[in-house]
C-alpha cells in the first residue's frame, strides 16, 4: 500500500473548486414535517506515479455511449459468498515500474469496464472533474478505508474533449476511472446555470446506460462523505428498486429503520441514492432521461421527484418501510435522514449523535458557502483529507498558527429565552473577540484557528421560529462557520491593494485533528493577558518556568511586534483572551484595509417570519453603533454589507 502522505502532497498542487450546488424551497408544513426543498449538487496531480494503486482496464467494447466521466465504487458485504471480479485491481496501487498509460479510449464506459469492478452485482458511483480532485479523493479514501475497493470515477469533460489532467492523475493513483463523453467544465457551476442542468442530465444518462447491464448502483455526489459501508444496510431490503436520501428535517423513526414514508414531507434528495435494475427502475431512468433531456432547464431532482411521487403508495407490506411508487410498481425506500445525514441532521441537529446511531453518510447540503463552506464544515468534523502542509505551519504558511480561548458569559449562553435578542447578543459578543484576533494575526503574520461558534438560533433560506419546529435542534448549539461567516470570502483571495494582506484561518477542531503533527502541537507558547502595571505584567520576551509569556493588554502594534519577533518559529501561540487585546494598527491606510477586509467577513442570519426582506446583516463592528439592534434592513440602502466607517475605541 503507497503513502497516503505522498498523495496529500499532490494535493496541495491543486487549487481545488467544488462543485456546489444547493437550494430551499418550503412550502408550509404537513402534519409536523416541513417541506425542505434544498440539493447540493456536487460534485492531484501530475501523470507521475505516486501514492497509489492502478486499476487496469481492458479496451473498449461495446460502447455504451458517448456523454460523461464517472466514478463507481462497490462496497465489500463482508460475506463469504461475495462475488466479485477476478480481475479487479487494489485501489492506491501503483503501477508497475516503466508502464505506461493505457490509450484514452480505454477509459470509455463498457460493460466489461464496469465488470471489473462489481462486487456482489453492486458499483458505487459517483462523478467530477479535476477542479474538485481534493473532493474526489477524499470520497475514495472514506470508501477504501471501509473496505470498499471497486470503485469507477466519472470524469467531466470539457469543450468536447475528455479531461485528460483528471484521467491520468487518478490512474496513476490506482483509482478506476471512465468517461463518457459529457463536454462537461472543467471548473466549478452554480446552482441553476446551464452547466448545473447538463451535469444533472449526465448522472441520469449514467444511470440509463448502467441499469440495463444488470448491475446495481450506488451512486452519490462527491460531496458526500462516508463514514460506515452503506452496503449491508442496503442489502437489507432486497426489494426495493431504489432507496434514496431525503432533505427531511423532522425525525420520523428512532432506530435505524427506513424512514416513514408517509411522515417524509420533504425532497428526495438525488446525492445519494440506490438503484436496482428492475424493469420499473429502468423505465423510471429512460422517462426521467426523456423529461430532463427535452427541458433544457428543469433541475433533475425537481424531475426525479415530479415522476417518483406521481403515485405514492400504498405500503409494500407491514414491514419493510418500502412503499409502491411512480408506476405503481416500483417500490421505493426513504434512508433514514438521522444516518444517511444531511447537513443539517448531521452539522446542525447532529440527529445521530442524540439518537445513539452510527452514521452511514454525511452530505454536506443544508449550507451557505458554496464550495469553500462545504470543505470547510467536512473539515470541523475532521472527516477531509488534506495535505500534510496544511497542517504544518510550514514555509507555504509562514508565522505558524494563532488561537485563543474565547471567553462567553453564561448569561449570554444559557440564560433567557432563545430569541433573536440573545442569539445577536451571543454570537456579537464572539464577534468582536473574532475580529481583535483577525488582526493580531494579520499582524504576526500567523494563520488564524477560529474558535467554535456558539450560536441560539439555527439559520436557513426562509423564515422561521428560531430552529425548525420537530426538528432536534439543541439551543444554544455549536453552529457551522457559515452561519455566521462568509467562508467563501474568508477563504478566497481579495485584491491586496484594497483589503490589505490576506488572513488564513483554520477550522475549530485543527488540533483534535489526528493528522495534526505531534511536533507542531509540541511547539507551543500559552500567552496570558494581564493589566499594565499588575505584578510580573511587563513588555517581556521571556517566559515564566511554565513556559507562559506574561503581556500586557491593550498594547500596541509596535510591542507585539518587539515582544513577539522572539517567537518566530513557535508553531503556536495561544492567548488566554482576545478582550482588549490590541489597540489597532499603527498605519492608518492599513487600517483602513484591515477594517474593509473584516467587514466582508461577515453574512447574514435568515431569517424573520412574515417579513420582507427578512434577513438580518450581522456587523463586525456593530459596537461601534450606539443603541445598535438586530432588525431586517428597511431600506434598499441599508440592505448591503456595513460600510466602512473610522475606528473607534480598541478591537
Amino acid at each position: 500500500m503507497a503513502s497516503w502522505n505522498n498523495l496529500l502532497k499532490d494535493m496541495a498542487n491543486y487549487k481545488p473548486v467544488f462543485l456546489t450546488i444547493y437550494a430551499a424551497v418550503v412550502v408550509g408544513v404537513v402534519v409536523s414535517s416541513f417541506y425542505v426543498f434544498s440539493a447540493v449538487y456536487s460534485s492531484s496531480s501530475s501523470s507521475s506515479s505516486s501514492s497509489s494503486s492502478s486499476l487496469w482496464f481492458s479496451p473498449a467494447q461495446n460502447q455504451v455511449s458517448n456523454c460523461s466521466h464517472l466514478t463507481v465504487v462497490n462496497v465489500s458485504l463482508g460475506s463469504a459468498s461475495q462475488t466479485q471480479s477476478k480481475s479487479m485491481m487494489p485501489i492506491w496501487e501503483v503501477p508497475p515500474s516503466g508502464s505506461k498509460m493505457p490509450p484514452l479510449k480505454t477509459f470509455k464506459l463498457t460493460k466489461e469496464l464496469v465488470q471489473q469492478r462489481v462486487k456482489d452485482n453492486v458499483v458505487v458511483v459517483t462523478f467530477g472533474n479535476y477542479a474538485f480532485m481534493d473532493f474526489i479523493l477524499t470520497w475514495v479514501k472514506h470508501l477504501t478505508d471501509l473496505g470498499v475497493d471497486n470503485l469507477l470515477v466519472e470524469l467531466n469533460c470539457d469543450a468536447g474533449a475528455m479531461d485528460t489532467k483528471m484521467v491520468e492523475a487518478l490512474y496513476w493513483k490506482g483509482v478506476p476511472v471512465f468517461d463518457m463523453g459529457g463536454h462537461m467544465s472543467t471548473i466549478d457551476v452554480g446552482w441553476g446555470s446551464k452547466a448545473f442542468h447538463k451535469m444533472g442530465r449526465q448522472k441520469v444518462i449514467l444511470i440509463d446506460a448502467i441499469l440495463p447491464m444488470g448491475f446495481e448502483i450506488l451512486m452519490c455526489d462527491t460531496d458526500v462523505v462516508w463514514l460506515k459501508n452503506p452496503l449491508p444496510y442496503l442489502a437489507r431490503f432486497p426489494e426495493a428498486d431504489i432507496l434514496t436520501s431525503t432533505d427531511q428535517v423532522v425525525p420520523t423513526v428512532v432506530e435505524d429503520s427506513l424512514d416513514n414514508w408517509q411522515q417524509v414531507g420533504a425532497a428526495y434528495n438525488i446525492g445519494i441514492f440506490h438503484w436496482r435494475p428492475s424493469n420499473s427502475a429502468k423505465q423510471l431512468a429512460r422517462e426521467w432521461k426523456e423529461l430532463l433531456l427535452a427541458d433544457a432547464n428543469l433541475w433533475d431532482q425537481n424531475g426525479f421527484n415530479d415522476l417518483v411521487r406521481r403515485q405514492l403508495g400504498p405500503s409494500v407490506d407491514e414491514e419493510s418501510g418500502l412503499a409502491y411508487a411512480y408506476d405503481g410498481n416500483l417500490k421505493l425506500g426513504l434512508l433514514p435522514a438521522s444516518i444517511f445525514c444531511s447537513g443539517h441532521t448531521y452539522f446542525v441537529q447532529a440527529m445521530y449523535q442524540q439518537l445513539r446511531l452510527e452514521p452511514y453518510a454525511v452530505h454536506t447540503t443544508f449550507q451557505y458557502a458554496g464550495t469553500e463552506g462545504k470543505r470547510h464544515r467536512l473539515r470541523e468534523a475532521m472527516v477531509f483529507y488534506d495535505p500534510p502542509d496544511y497542517y504544518n505551519a510550514s514555509e507555504s504558511y509562514a508565522g505558524g498558527f494563532l488561537t485563543f480561548k474565547p471567553s462567553i458569559p453564561k448569561s449570554l449562553l444559557l440564560d433567557g429565552e432563545h430569541n433573536l435578542e440573545s442569539h445577536f447578543d451571543l454570537v456579537n459578543y464572539q464577534i468582536k473577540q473574532i475580529r481583535t484576533a483577525l488582526a493580531v494575526a494579520s499582524l504576526l503574520n500567523r494563520t488564524l484557528v477560529m474558535p467554535p461558534l456558539w450560536c441560539r438560533l439555527d439559520r436557513l433560506w426562509f423564515g422561521h421560529p428560531g430552529i425548525l419546529p420537530g426538528s432536534m435542534t439543541k439551543q444554544p448549539f455549536i453552529c457551522p462557520l457559515d452561519h455566521v461567516f462568509e467562508v467563501k470570502t474568508m477563504l478566497n483571495e481579495l485584491p491586496e491593494d484594497e483589503f490589505g494582506p490576506p488572513i488564513r484561518i483554520r477550522e475549530y477542531s485543527l488540533f483534535a485533528n489526528p493528522s495534526m503533527p505531534k511536533k507542531v502541537k509540541e511547539s507551543w507558547l500559552d500567552v496570558n493577558l494581564c493589566q499594565e502595571g499588575s505584578r510580573g505584567c511587563e513588555v517581556s520576551n521571556s517566559t515564566s518556568q511554565a513556559g507562559v509569556l506574561k503581556f500586557p493588554k491593550r498594547s500596541s502594534e509596535e510591542t507585539y511586534k518587539t515582544v513577539f519577533s522572539s517567537f518566530k518559529d513557535v508553531k503556536v501561540i495561544q492567548f488566554s483572551s482576545m478582550q482588549d487585546a490590541f489597540t489597532g494598527f499603527a498605519d492608518k491606510s492599513r487600517e483602513d484595509k484591515f477594517r474593509k477586509r473584516v467587514k466582508a467577513y461577515t453574512g447574514l442570519w435568515c431569517c424573520v417570519e412574515n417579513h420582507t426582506p427578512g434577513h438580518i446583516l450581522y456587523d463586525i463592528y456593530w459596537d461601534e453603533k450606539p443603541n445598535w439592534k438586530p432588525k431586517p434592513p428597511q431600506t434598499p440602502e441599508e440592505d448591503h454589507p456595513p460600510a466602512l466607517t473610522p475606528l473607534t475605541g480598541t478591537y
